[in-house]
């Protein structure tokens, strides 16, 4: 089973994840502000405020993405 151990909000809508298996990827979440409740991520005060919950990431507004989407979504380099 796949778990984001690690995340760190980048420039330009990117999430530098660090996986349990020790792989760094990075997932542009770009494609994702228009829609629902990610449009909130917009706002760089919430997108920066990113947080490791149980094995995945989470933002204050309720919002999250499965760790399966972000390990097979993103891309090993930026």
């Amino acid at each position: 089973m796949i778990a984001v151990v690690n995340v760190k909000p980048l420039e330009n809508y990117i999430l530098e994840l660090e996986f349990n298996n020790s792989e760094i990827k990075y997932f542009d979440m770009k494609s994702y502000l228009e829609h629902g409740i990610f449009r909130d991520l917009n706002d760089k005060t919430i997108f920066n405020d990113v947080k490791i919950f149980y094995d995945t990431v989470n933002w204050s507004n309720g919002a999250d993405l499965c760790p399966e989407t972000l390990y097979e979504k993103s891309s090993t380099s930026i």
